[in-house]
């Protein structure tokens, strides 16, 4: 105890508030209305940071600020807030009574046109509360933010929540989450009642009963008490089970178990503790954030399980430009090393730069290195964020998450740190766009504060892109969906006075390869005096699928001269961005430089370029080249009788079905459609079942674009050049 102590005081400065044992990073990550925005409401009404609680049918929570936000009752962008939380003294939490913890939280979107901003989230987070919603159990958004957490190694524990709602069954979300997510989950509280008989949850670590005052109706008062006779069986199996399923995973309870002895309530916390910051167990609470029941528990939870910055591996990155490892250890003493993981434009104060610190303090004044531009700045202004709100603060310290103002030539990802401790982190990475539209301001004076709105979105946003198509001349904008690009023309409008016409969403496919082939580029030009002489041969080949592009150079004894490789990579690079059978950008090839011939007098960079345009164009033409197109992953949940028009309409759409399960008030029916099918599939879906059904989807992979609809597409491609991206 006293060496953990000791560690603890090494790596906290003396001057920080609150010590890194007693900070919880985390975020609220689910699928879309499963409830995460009315969870984190809650949680900053209990831990006291505002004295009203909010709710998102009214438009006026804390996280959901944003004017869209508001009039959607939908999060799409991801929100930071800090609130603080101490634990009650009820006879096991005696090591921390009195002391309050710091727990920042991030409310994530649940749609997946706004992935990015759950992907950026788990990159900086050291724990999630992934929540679920007690009716429809794991949804396929529910799939997709529980990969990322896995990804970046993000130890979680689950809510299920809406355990108020008709249908709902802790059971069948809990064999859901162990079925289709592979989590070793394992409840640590279930709930008194369900649906409207809902009254509390049961403690199953301390065989303990929580029940709610009826007539309080901000979930205030509560009684422990002991659990009511006809669910104590229940309890106890289920305690049972978990202290099986916790030694089956760590020693030291295994060995009280083989011996027979009593497993007390902190011993077992802190077994599950050690599991659930390893990944290897994922507790699981229950209640309803809505009716203000099993809240405080969950608050609890987050921090007798999810780990502070120091219980979780160090961050590790590379020095620039070598293979070389370098270990940030989260200490208040070491070279401050941060990753910036988001930019938003502020009206009031500029271009806001979110960090997460790893290791090292900032002070406001100063210098800070960025190991991708090279570049130092100083720092001017420091700020912790409330949502929408900022405080200054004069200094940040390891496992902040905090934001800086004012940096020039910063991207998402970068990584932030002194001078003489150069290091790059990992950033997060980012889907493709897979939808488009062309886009054009209203008029002239629109034009140039237009270009201005679409580039900071651009910096915002890792998965919008925009651009100018250059045989139209016109501005193409890319992201990924209806939804999202909706949102962009809308903020183009509120936030830069910018009103735009757009062209209907186009899809962004893709061009690749199916066999190897080789090819030769030659560029020559004589017009008196100098001219320009380029030849490059190259052989390409299909790489997996999602591996992207590698071009290599094979060159030996100087058939081109060094100097001009890169020029040869930069023209594979330009034929590659600008397709070959219809203007698509070119997926997953394996180029070879293999050959090619210069002149002493007329060869230079830029017929070299040319030559690799040349070549790699040539040598796709012989690589008989496919079309790829977006598939989506779409879950339809319909009433019973519903389920043959809906299984005949996603056939008509060129969907295969994948599986249809049975629920107990709806079948779910999942299947992997294109998404040149879905446009419209919102309005087809409500008319197919009197709205009665509802579907979500989300990109899965890209597909071969059958032959019968290839030639429609390459026409479509000639006539309307904004399609492509």
């Amino acid at each position: 105890m006293e060496a953990v102590m000791e560690k603890q005081k090494s790596v906290n400065s003396p001057n920080r508030q609150y010590p890194q044992e007693r900070t919880r990073n985390i975020g609220i990550a689910a699928h879309i209305d499963a409830g995460k925005t009315t969870t984190t409401e809650r949680i900053l009404f209990y831990t006291g940071l505002i004295h009203k609680m909010g709710d998102v049918d009214d438009g006026n929570t804390v996280t959901d600020w944003m004017e869209q936000e508001r009039e959607r009752g939908i999060t799409i962008t991801s929100a930071a807030t800090t609130c603080y939380w101490t634990q009650k003294d009820d006879g096991t939490y005696k090591a921390f009574t009195g002391v309050p913890h710091r727990v920042n939280i991030i409310d994530t979107p649940g749609h997946v046109d706004f992935t990015a901003e759950v992907e950026r989230s788990m990159r900086v987070l050291d724990g999630a509360v992934a929540v679920f919603c007690g009716v429809a159990g794991v949804q396929p958004q529910s799939e997709t933010v529980w990969r990322q957490a896995t990804k970046y190694r993000v130890p979680r524990i689950a809510f299920v929540n809406k355990m108020d709602r008709i249908g709902a069954n802790f059971e069948n979300a809990l064999n859901d989450m162990r079925k289709k997510l592979g989590a070793y989950a394992y409840p640590i509280f279930i709930p008194i009642g369900k649906e409207d008989q809902l009254r509390g949850v049961i403690d199953i670590v301390n065989q303990k009963a929580i029940v709610y005052d009826a007539n309080d109706e901000v979930g205030l008062k509560y009684e422990v008490t002991e659990i009511p006779d006809e669910l104590k069986d229940s309890a106890k199996q289920y305690l049972t089970e978990l202290i099986d399923a916790v030694s089956n995973k760590d020693d030291e309870i295994a060995e009280l178990v083989i011996e027979d002895k009593p497993i007390t309530a902190p011993v077992l916390k802190a077994a599950i503790r050690r599991l659930t910051c390893k990944i290897e167990l994922v507790p699981v609470l229950c209640g309803s954030a809505f009716k203000k029941k099993g809240v405080q528990p969950l608050v609890d939870a987050v921090i007798d399980y999810l780990p502070s910055p120091m219980d979780i591996p160090a961050a590790q990155g590379i020095e620039p430009g070598t293979d070389n490892k370098v270990e940030v250890p989260s200490d208040d003493n070491g070279k401050f090393c941060s990753l910036a993981f988001k930019l938003w434009t502020d009206p009031f104060v500029g271009k806001l730069v979110f960090f997460r610190v790893y290791s090292g303090k900032l002070k406001k004044g100063d210098m800070i290195y960025n190991p991708r531009t090279r570049k130092r700045e100083r720092v001017s202004r420091v700020m912790m964020i409330q949502a929408d709100k900022r405080i200054e603060v004069e200094t940040t310290y390891s496992g902040d998450i905090a934001a800086l103002v004012g940096l020039k030539n910063i991207t998402t990802g970068d990584t932030l740190c002194q001078e003489d401790f150069e290091v790059m982190l990992e950033p997060p990475t980012f889907p493709e766009p897979v939808i488009s539209m062309a886009v054009e301001p209203k008029t002239k004076a629109d034009r140039e504060k237009m270009s201005e709105g679409l580039q900071r979105l651009a910096e915002e946003d890792p998965t919008f892109r925009c651009f100018t198509n250059e045989e139209t001349g016109q501005l193409i904008i890319a992201g990924m969906g209806e939804l999202h690009l909706e949102i962009i023309r809308d903020r183009l409008f509120r936030e830069f006075r910018v009103e735009a016409n757009a062209g209907a969403p186009q899809i962004a496919y893709r061009e690749t390869i199916t066999k190897p082939a080789d090819g030769e580029g030659k560029f020559i030009r004589q017009s008196g005096g100098r001219g320009q002489y380029g030849h490059a041969l190259v052989k390409i080949e299909p790489n997996e699928r999602g591996k992207g592009i590698e071009i290599e150079n094979k060159i030996v004894g100087g058939a081109i001269p060094k100097e001009y490789i890169p020029a040869v990579i930069d023209g594979i690079e330009e034929a590659v961005s600008g397709g070959v059978l219809a203007g698509y950008p070119v997926v997953d090839v394996k180029v070879q430089i293999v050959d090619g011939t210069f002149h002493e007098v007329d060869s230079n960079e830029l017929a070299f370029k040319m030559a690799g345009i040349f070549a790699f164009k040539d040598a796709a033409k012989k690589a008989n080249m496919i079309l790829l197109e977006p598939v989506m992953k779409v879950e339809v949940t319909t009433p019973d009788e519903y389920q043959g028009d809906l299984l005949g309409d996603l056939n008509r759409r060129r969907g295969k079905i994948v599986s249809i399960e049975a629920k107990e008030q709806a079948t779910s029916l999942n299947a992997e459609v294109p998404l040149a099918e879905m446009f419209g599939y919102a309005t087809a879906i409500r008319s197919l079942s009197k709205g009665r059904a509802a579907y979500s989807m989300e990109p899965f992979c890209f597909e071969q674009v059958p032959n019968s609809i290839v030639a429609t597409i390459l026409d479509s491609a000639k006539n309307r050049p904004a399609a492509r991206t």
